[in-house]
């Protein structure tokens, strides 16, 4: 009668379903996270700071920084011109160009980075336009501006279907009344737009920027002129077997993702949610 008793119990029925989703937590996530946070105690508490104390690191963590935030500020830009433009006119085909813009969702992070090569690469189409024009052949894939091209093609389908959503979903009353009260084009952008689009570009912004600290596939394809952090996270522990500086590195990458990530959802709305 106790084990029926306790077998109907609702409290016992969840936890009996909680338990496969305990335990693939404790051993997919918070095993592997406790390994690499305990990894570069290994070398001693100061391979914890190396990104702060060794130039190198330093280097490759400022520019993955630069690149991400320079990559963010130019997709929030284009992502909300056009994302804008296609949710406010109606035009033969809108659904079409909305497809093919997001069309690079599909690819992975090499293929992109194959796409940059093919443009900007030593047999691409700029070097054999350069070598036909100037006897010259100009390539720019292996280094920041591939990178930055590849980044910002990876990133502006998100940030396009984001901002063509969220324009859809503005409250067009306000926008109505401003003009009717003689606002101008600029005014109504400014006093309409940005207020009601700013939770959108916080959280899109957000992802952007986490999206571009933690892409390898691109970088792995072009990133040889410009080290950035995933690609020295990943010659740490492969071609260099050391284990507990690439962790220290990993933590180091996960951190300024997460502040950023934290910051969006104190001050905004749950990048995750949007």
């Amino acid at each position: 009668m106790a084990s029926a008793s306790s077998a109907s119990n609702p409290r016992w029925r969840l936890l009996a379903c909680a338990a496969p989703a305990a335990a693939f937590f404790a051993a997919f996530w918070l095993l592997p996270v406790a390994r690499l946070l305990a990894l570069p105690a290994d070398k001693g508490l100061a391979t914890y700071f190396a990104v702060l104390t060794d130039a190198r690191y330093l280097q490759s963590m400022l520019n993955t920084v630069a690149l991400s935030v320079a990559v963010t500020l130019a997709t929030l830009v284009i992502g909300a011109a056009v994302g804008i433009y296609l949710a406010r006119h109606a035009f033969a085909g809108r659904r079409m160009l909305l497809s093919l813009l997001t069309l690079p969702l599909s690819f992975p992070g090499v293929i992109i980075g194959f796409f940059v090569i093919l443009l900007g690469g030593r047999q691409g189409v700029v070097a054999d336009l350069g070598d036909s024009l100037f006897g010259q052949r100009i390539t720019f894939a292996y280094g920041l501006a591939g990178l930055f091209l590849a980044y910002l093609y990876f990133s502006l389908p998100r940030a396009i279907a984001t901002y063509a959503a969220a324009a859809e979903a503005m409250n067009l009353q306000l926008e109505e009344a401003a003009r009717s009260l003689g606002a101008s084009r600029l005014r109504v952008a400014r006093d309409v737009w940005l207020p009601e689009l700013a939770p959108t570009t916080l959280a899109c912004g957000a992802i952007l920027f986490a999206t571009s600290m933690g892409a390898f596939g691109t970088a792995f394809t072009l990133a040889s002129k410009f080290e950035v952090i995933p690609i020295t996270i990943y010659n740490e522990f492969t071609n260099y077997a050391n284990f507990a500086l690439a962790a220290s590195l990993s933590i180091a990458l996960g951190v300024v993702t997460w502040l950023v990530l934290f910051v969006a959802r104190r001050f905004g709305a749950n990048p995750v949610a949007r």
